[in-house]
């Protein structure tokens, strides 16, 4: 029989939901923390929770806690982390990792220090269509892949930045890590490193309410010699427009498309017909405005699989630390103009 986790969430905001019913079908929540109470205070009349205002008093107080989900801005990620894994826990932390490669790296090492293990969410792995690309890649059924080209047409309206962390450099980052990192993760699980990177920023529709672009592009080039673009932006109109992802490979050309990277929009490879793939889950709803894919379920399956049996593959902090260097390498080489 499976061992039952005990967990606690830090930061009890949007997100943090779909961490509570997973937890509750994959063990017990024990404690909740915000520095809003009035937050946390939901949290605990509908799954029984003890309630903290600052983590330390939740880690002083709760030593049961096997497990810790960190939820909270981005820019708290790695102070959190480095917390919880200082008080011995494990922890799967909210993308992105970090929001720069220094934190990054300073919760790697706080992970081999204290030998617990540190996850961070990278849910659009599991979407059937990038599932199909990745076992292509992997048996050589693309052959060596030439180009790409990465699209992350989203819609964030100035309402989405009002009276919030959100738009501030020091908590949120930019766009590449609070709406985009996922895209910029699978760029580098299915083909590699970056090697260089060349690109342009702008803001056009977001001035005084962000510190950074809405509107970006770039041209990449990988370790491995292909050659693409990621062209990204919030401005589409009113809604998400799409979120894609095309290969040109020497032996076939496939399009994992939709709106989140949730449909095989083009396949055509060398002698393989055309698969059949279990639809996708939805999209992360937040009111007025949508997330990506809700793949919460596989990633806490994985988890408990994962420190049950450290040998199972599961998204591991070195892996995430890339997505975070391939960030920093675009934004270094971007500048942002009026």
């Amino acid at each position: 029989m499976n061992r039952s986790y005990k967990f606690a969430i830090i930061g009890c905001g949007q997100i943090a939901a779909r961490h509570a019913e997973q937890i509750k079908k994959n063990g017990q929540l024990i404690a909740v923390c915000d520095i809003a109470k009035e937050k946390a205070d939901l949290f605990s009349k509908r799954y029984s929770a003890n309630v903290y205002c600052e983590i330390d008093d939740l880690l002083e107080k709760e030593k049961e806690i096997d497990i810790i989900s960190v939820c909270t801005p981005n820019g708290l990620h790695a102070v959190h982390s480095i917390k919880s894994l200082g008080a011995g826990k494990h922890v799967l932390c909210e993308k992105p990792m970090a929001i720069n490669s220094t934190d990054a790296r300073q919760m790697i090492e706080t992970e081999k220090l204290t030998g617990k293990k540190l996850f961070v969410v990278k849910q659009n792995r599991y979407n059937p269509p990038v599932v199909l690309v990745k076992q292509l890649i992997d048996e050589k059924k693309l052959g060596k892949v030439f180009n790409f080209q990465l699209n992350c047409f989203w819609n964030r309206p100035v309402s989405y930045y009002n009276s919030s962390w959100k738009g501030t450099q020091k908590m949120d980052g930019g766009i590449l890590f609070t709406q985009f990192s996922h895209f910029i993760d699978l760029l580098y699980w299915l083909l590699g490193n970056v090697s260089t990177a060349n690109g342009v920023r702008k803001n056009f529709m977001h001035k005084g309410c962000i510190e950074f672009e809405d509107t970006g592009v770039a041209f990449i080039e990988m370790n491995n010699g292909a050659v693409g673009t990621v062209n990204y932006t919030i401005n589409s109109t009113a809604k998400n427009m799409e979120g894609s992802l095309t290969l040109f490979g020497e032996k076939g050309t496939v399009k994992i498309g939709g709106q989140y990277l949730n449909e095989l929009e083009y396949f055509s490879v060398e002698g393989e017909p055309r698969p059949l793939l279990p639809e996708s889950m939805p999209a992360n709803q937040y009111g007025f405005y949508e997330g990506s894919m809700s793949n919460h379920d596989k990633v806490y399956k994985h988890l408990i699989k994962a420190l049950a049996d450290p040998s199972h593959v599961f998204i591991n902090s070195e892996d995430t630390l890339k997505t975070i260097e391939i960030i920093e390498k675009i934004y270094d080489s971007s500048p942002l103009l009026s």
